[in-house]
């Protein structure tokens, strides 16, 4: 079977989409956001649409491309990345996230904003190079 290209479009603008609220996000400063507890929700919410979807894609590529079913979340990224179809640095970072992702899910209680804050700012434009990544082979 081959890939299924509207799938992995789709995919690509929800993770855009996501990003794009999670940047206006990260235009408030540290202060304000560790206070405001719908911007936290909004950003969890959101960082987890734009990781599912890159999971999404992730799980599609290695099926249909791979012919393999990765161990874990994070393993997905790494084997994308041991093919070639992303940069291996890239894979990495992509997997911490996979397992910061994890910590979303089932560890909502104890998550920590300032780690979020710091994603927002620092690690978006990794599911961005992922995305341009994606998008050049369909």
């Amino acid at each position: 079977m081959t890939l299924n290209h509207d799938r992995l479009r789709g995919k690509l603008l929800d993770i855009a989409n996501a990003l794009n609220r999670l940047r206006r996000l990260g235009s408030m400063d540290r202060s304000a956001f560790l206070i405001d507890e719908d911007s936290q929700d909004i950003a969890r919410s959101r960082m987890l649409t734009a990781v599912e979807a890159a999971l999404n894609i992730c799980y599609h590529i290695t099926a249909k491309d791979l012919k393999k079913v990765p161990e874990d979340y994070a393993e997905c990224f790494r084997l994308l990345g041991e093919a070639h179809i992303i940069d291996t640095q890239l894979a990495e970072r992509l997997a911490e996230m996979a397992q910061f992702r994890n910590r979303l899910v089932h560890l909502y209680a104890e998550i920590d904003y300032g780690q979020v804050y710091d994603i927002i700012q620092n690690d978006l434009d990794d599911l961005e190079a992922f995305s341009k990544e994606v998008a050049k082979s369909l």
